[in-house]
């Protein structure tokens, strides 16, 4: 299965891998409009200082224990992919503790979870981060 890799010495700490994520999940056609004047909420986020950047996303790991401790039964696994029903999702956040990488993370309003879905419901046939990487240290390949 592929899967987002990031290799962080080409990262530039540049986050429009977060712009373009932000955007792919507005459901807006476009950017200026869905994220002029407004905070972003990334499901993929750069984190650093200034010697090495990298961007920090769902692994969508083959045992994923997200999902083994998702109370609600939100979180499947469909296609390799760890997604989110919303409309199960209760709020317990028992995901963003036990995710060893730090991807799962509580939706703005704090209701439910957001991650990474690597834009399967987007239509861009690869993850927006990846395509708006302009140094190519994110990448989406099968290893």
């Amino acid at each position: 299965m592929k899967r987002v890799y990031v290799n962080e010495k080409w990262c530039l700490g540049c986050h429009l891998c977060e712009y373009n994520c932000a955007f792919a999940n507005s459901g807006e056609t476009d950017m200026v409009r869905a994220l002029q004047d407004v905070r972003i909420y990334p499901r993929i986020r750069v984190e650093g200082d200034n010697r090495v950047s990298f961007a920090v996303s769902c692994r969508h790991c083959s045992e994923p224990i997200c999902v083994k401790s998702c109370i609600a039964g939100a979180l499947s696994v469909k296609d390799g992919v760890v997604c989110c029903d919303r409309e199960k999702c209760v709020g317990c956040f028992t995901c963003v503790l036990v995710c060893p990488y730090g991807a799962v993370m509580p939706a703005p309003d704090g209701s439910v979870i957001r991650k990474c879905e690597l834009c399967t419901d987007n239509g861009f046939g690869e993850p927006a981060c990846v395509k708006g990487c302009p140094n190519g240290a994110i990448v989406f390949e099968e290893r």
